[in-house]
């Protein structure tokens, strides 16, 4: 057993982020009542530290600070600390970076937040050096400055307090739109895609804005394809394969076990910040594979399946949940892992086969990063293998040896770390993309895979009353769940419907919806981002903002639509026509902040159709209508499926009374409250699933 010289509360958390700090001499608390309760004793500033599991600066501060035990002791004599995990903890992560910004700084993690005993912030940032550097002063430079204002100076304090206070109620606030649905338009959408035309990187692809790096816009991608179809807007589409591909064959995606990075630090898509994120990979599936349903192009789908298999064999648990993430370090240097000298890959694979690999992946004696070689494609193997006086299907045969050896030897390094965490929405993320891929490429498996993680989220990380809890770990399911975590779940349900037609998903999901209209309501429509019932803290905050991953808003925006075809209540749909008019002016404004809503805005702008599908079983002509609707691209439309002898008990009103005609095959196309003429072959059905 190791011999730790210091241990503090955060022993007794599950959490990996708040584990990784359990051994500091810092006298840390979890996020709770006692800490602040002891600031109010002791009359002590409260220091609130978020971050990570999988943070880089959060490991390189904690290493330069929080392990030293001359700071540690500053801290303990002079504030009450602690630590949050940003991932279990979204709502106060979210309020507390809205503080720093308020006060001038630029967000990021680790974020560190000097508050009153009472909650409010009034001192923050980023990462601190232990020295003076980066222009920023040295973390006990800080720390001193606000102790002796702290003692002194109780006049700046309550100024500060009043002033971040007043920011953070306003920005909280949304007051009732006065648009109209009459307002609400395509508009939005075109200016976003007039948007991504203008930061376009033509030579490297993907979206040059204000920072150096470049992140995965894979929500903005699928945005771009439901514009293509709905115009024919050929950029559009050229913007999303040629991005896509460019990331998939870039750095940022690990050549040789799959999955991608969180974000390329340069244009070209060649070094990453090497963590890989749940969230990130379940965004890039889903714009695979639909981009696959648009184009025909079998490389996206085989793309697609390349990354499900990295999340198969590193990111699923035995129960068949999700983990959250792989840090960037290993060993403490960052990209350890993932990288190779020249001389190894000889060594390993053998004259042939390195004949075939160095030059398809680029790597050299010099290296392109710190001396070694991140693998990165930049021609297509036909090229390379006529280069090397190679038949194009023995070079091809040779990459294939050479990937699965290297990630053999690799496999034997130390890895990262595992975040083995499974965390709701992103688990309900993942689930998406699995069950839309295993739908369109008509893969029993991998369908199989999404329910089998869906069971888990509804068994393990759902209390019988029907409340969703946001974390599971090591046996322990605990806080209660955000917005997105119910709205992401009721999607994934209807997704996983879509590919099973098994009708418990639509009831569960309309389950998980009625608790947000319960639980989550605001007076205008919107909802907030954390339960009535939950937590009191500063404020409760309504965002519809696509960061990282769907805003909750945006989610339920999309549930409800669908519900509200599913179910015959036209009033969902209304609750969703609300949101949109709620954030009508950002998503007028710029809908790149809102991509995954502007998805949503497009199915009830397209005049949502409602396909309800009865067949007979192996009948040829029912297999032909259903692989028109699995595989198609079709973003205005839901579909339902039941076999004949299913109808009469059907608990689904879409399919209600719904009958073969004249003894086959037939599909039934509704739009906005009007039944067109039923259906028998694919030509009609397409026609009608067409935009008018």
């Amino acid at each position: 057993m190791v011999e730790h010289a210091y241990t503090n509360s955060l022993v007794n958390e599950k959490s990996p982020y708040l584990l990784q700090h359990a051994h500091n001499p810092v006298n840390w608390y979890p996020w709770g009542d006692e800490p602040f309760k002891i600031a109010k004793e002791k009359n002590l500033p409260v220091l609130v530290s978020i971050g990570y599991a999988t943070c880089h600066w959060c490991h390189v501060m904690e290493r330069e600070s929080f392990e030293d035990p001359v700071l540690a002791a500053v801290l303990s004599e002079n504030f009450v600390s602690i630590k949050v995990d940003r991932e279990e903890r979204p709502d106060v992560d979210s309020i507390y970076m809205q503080a720093v910004q308020a006060l001038g700084q630029q967000g990021g993690w680790p974020l560190n937040v000097f508050l009153t005993p009472d909650g409010i912030p009034f001192y923050g940032g980023t990462y601190f050096p232990p020295e003076r550097r980066y222009n920023l002063p040295s973390f006990l430079d800080v720390l001193q400055f606000l102790t002796n204002t702290w003692k002194n100076e109780q006049d700046k304090i309550d100024k500060q307090t009043q002033n971040v206070m007043a920011y953070i109620r306003q920005t909280s606030l949304r007051e009732q739109s006065s648009a109209e649905s009459d307002d609400l338009s395509f508009e939005g959408e075109d200016k976003a895609v007039e948007l991504f035309e203008r930061h376009y990187d033509s030579l490297n692809h993907g979206f040059q804005f204000q920072q150096q790096n470049k992140f995965p816009p894979s929500m903005g991608l699928s945005l771009l394809l439901r514009q293509y179809h709905r115009t024919g807007h050929r950029n559009s589409l050229t913007m999303t394969e040629n991005t896509l591909k460019a990331m998939k064959f870039g750095g940022i995606y690990d050549q040789i076990g799959g999955g991608l990075s969180r974000y390329s630090t340069d244009y070209k898509w060649l070094v990453p910040h090497f963590e890989k994120m749940l969230y990130d990979n379940a965004l890039f599936t889903t714009a695979l594979i639909e981009t696959y349903q648009v184009t025909g192009k079998k490389e996206f789908a085989d793309f697609a399946n390349d990354l499900l298999h990295y999340i198969d064999r590193d990111m699923t648990s035995a129960e068949g949940a999700f983990f959250s993430a792989e840090d960037a370090d290993s060993e403490g240097v960052e990209g350890k892992f993932y990288v190779w000298t020249q001389e190894e890959v000889e060594q390993i694979l053998g004259r042939k086969t390195a004949s075939a690999a160095i030059p398809y992946y680029n790597i050299t004696q010099a290296g392109n990063y710190e001396g070694k070689n991140i693998l990165n494609i930049t021609r297509e193997a036909k090229i390379v293998a006529k280069e090397v006086g190679m038949p194009e299907t023995d070079f091809k045969a040779e990459v294939k040896i050479a990937r699965d050896k290297l990630l053999e030897v690799r496999s034997r390094r130390i890895r990262p770390l595992l975040d083995d965490k499974v965390l709701t929405s992103w688990n309900a993320l993942m689930i998406s993309a699995m069950a839309k891929t295993g739908r369109v490429l008509d893969d029993a498996d991998r369908i199989q895979k999404s329910a089998r993680a869906m069971e888990f989220l509804l068994s393990r990380l759902r209390t019988p009353e029907g409340k969703i809890l946001r974390r599971y770990r090591d046996g322990e399911a605990r806080y209660d769940g955000y917005l997105y975590d119910y709205t992401g779940t009721a999607t994934a349900c209807l997704d996983l419907y879509e590919a099973t037609y098994e009708p418990h998903y639509i009831q569960t999901a309309r389950e998980l919806m009625q608790r947000v209209e319960d639980k989550f309501h605001s007076d205008n429509g919107t909802f907030h981002e954390t339960a009535s019932d939950g937590e009191e803290l500063l404020v409760r905050q309504i965002s519809g903002y696509d960061g990282v991953e769907p805003s909750g808003n945006s989610n339920a925006a999309l549930a409800f639509l669908r519900l509200s075809a599913y179910l015959a209540e036209p009033a969902l749909a209304l609750k969703a026509e609300k949101i949109f008019l709620n954030f009508n002016e950002e998503l007028m404004e710029y809908g790149l902040n809102s991509a995954f809503m502007l998805q949503a805005l497009h199915l009830y702008l397209g005049g949502l159709k409602e396909v309800a599908v009865v067949g007979k079983k192996n009948d040829p002509a029912t297999q032909e209508l259903l692989k028109t609707l699995r595989q198609g691209f079709y973003p205005n439309a839901v579909f339902a499926f039941a076999y004949e002898d299913e109808i009469e008990n059907a608990s689904i009103p879409l399919l209600k009374d719904r009958k073969l005609v004249n003894g086959k095959a037939t599909a039934y196309v509704c739009k906005q409250g009007t039944c067109l003429a039923p259906v028998h072959s694919v030509e009609e059905l397409v026609k009608l699933l067409s935009y008018e």
